[in-house]
């Protein structure tokens, strides 16, 4: 029996015939194309929620109270949305790109890179309710659509996943949230979310100026000196203008503006993070470094990223990385055994630490790395080492399964799979 998952379903072309209709938008209360049922909507954003979280840079773990700052924000906002009903969750994710996203079904993210930028909660509301109205007039599945009828697939939407070094190796549906996530909207779309998103800020008690303020702001730092990562974050996927601003302001003007501002809160919250930033502005720097091939100046910023934040676990894992390239093969195996041990779940360390481990011909561990790698976003380097390590174990079904998935994948990857499960059927 062949079973898919929502996100695979909504991928077929054949479903375009078997879903096609119109629906109402719930915000706008226009009709529109409907070729993706309510149903797989939500199947679409709990499947999809936690692989693009950790695409995008996992979980911002070490201040989880502002993570509950945030989700307040965000489920007041959503509270006065006109789809209350979805199941809302809202996540920092760590991440110094200064975005923000809505996959299906209220599934939201923003990155700590943009908390920095604002000056209180009123901005970090606009922001919010903004991403809201994304997720309540299913802005995101209409993105899907139009990509479906182009090309019959999210291909159309033509965007890399992110700047995510495993990016190209994301297998199957693990890779549609981010497509989702980092593909631009159309600028009706982004008016509409502005227009009631405000809306939504002051019927929540906020002062919907602070929408009007950010845009200002946004639109001054796109005709200026813009900060590194606007442009392939905010910028990118929600691109300012100043016909946004007019258009704000005359919505403000003709509801009213005032309202709570929220800028001590907000400041306090934000005490922890921009306590330790300088951690992550060495962490860029020793990245910028590595790649200029000046690996001990590298390993002076990593170190000295790691003496402020010591449990930082994205910091070892790089730093193991860069041990690897010095052959210091103890430590960096120490360093990825403290990145997994900080945050287990976070799939990118579990395949830095399992390719370590099979350097060092420790299989059965490097097994179990793969394997956890894979229960949260499948690629195909994971897929490609099990098949050899079942090789390695003569477990030769097993390898023959391993480098099936592998050989779906495109680039060097997938030609390895398919040239080894030839030998291996072949043998």
């Amino acid at each position: 029996m062949i079973t898919r998952t929502a996100t695979q379903c909504v991928l077929l072309v054949g479903l375009l015939a078997v879903l096609a209709g119109c629906s109402v938008n719930p915000v706008t209360g226009e009709k529109q194309l409907s070729l993706i049922p309510e149903s797989q909507e939500m199947q679409i954003g709990k499947e999809q929620y936690q692989p693009t979280l950790q695409m995008q840079g996992g979980k911002y773990y070490l201040d989880p109270e502002l993570t509950v700052y945030v989700n307040e924000v965000g489920q007041k906002l959503a509270a006065v949305s006109d789809r209350p009903d979805l199941p809302y969750e809202f996540e920092v994710i760590n991440s110094s790109v200064p975005n923000a996203w809505a996959l299906p079904a209220g599934k939201i993210g923003i990155n700590r890179g943009l908390l920095l930028e604002f000056d209180n909660e009123a901005q970090l509301a606009a922001v919010l309710g903004h991403e809201i109205v994304h997720a309540a007039a299913r802005h995101s599945v209409q993105r899907m659509q139009q990509g479906m009828i182009v090309s019959a697939g999210l291909a159309g939407l033509g965007l890399a996943l992110s700047d995510n070094e495993w990016a190209g190796l994301v297998m199957g549906g693990a890779a549609v949230g981010s497509q989702i996530a980092l593909a631009q909207y159309s600028q009706s779309n982004e008016l509409e979310s502005d227009h009631y998103g405000i809306r939504y800020m002051k019927e929540a008690g906020y002062d919907p100026q602070a929408a009007v303020e950010l845009q200002k702001i946004f639109v001054r730092l796109s005709e200026g000196q813009t900060p590194p990562g606007f442009l392939q974050g905010l910028f990118a996927t929600h691109p300012p203008s100043q016909k946004r601003v007019e258009e704000n302001q005359e919505l403000v003007n003709k509801i009213g503006a005032g309202g709570y501002l929220g800028r001590e809160v907000y400041q306090e919250k934000l005490s922890y993070l921009r306590k330790h930033q300088p951690a992550y502005e060495a962490e860029q720097e020793a990245q910028k470094l590595a790649k200029d091939g000046k690996i001990d100046a590298a390993m002076a910023k990593i170190n000295e990223a790691i003496r402020i934040e010591p449990d930082e676990a994205g910091f070892y894992a790089f730093r193991g990385y860069l041990h690897e390239q010095k052959n210091a093969t103890r430590q960096a195996k120490a360093d990825y055994d403290k990145a997994v041990s900080l945050y287990p779940e976070m799939f990118s360390y579990r395949l830095q630490r399992g390719l370590h481990e099979m350097e060092l011909n420790n299989l059965s561990q490097a097994q179990q790395d793969f394997k956890a790698a894979n229960d949260v976003v499948p690629t195909s380097i994971a897929f490609l080492k099990l098949g050899d390590i079942a090789v390695a174990q003569g477990r030769r079904q097993d390898a023959l399964q391993f480098y099936s998935q592998a050989a779906k994948a495109e680039g060097e990857i997938g030609q390895e799979a398919q040239r080894k499960l030839a030998a291996l059927t072949q043998g």
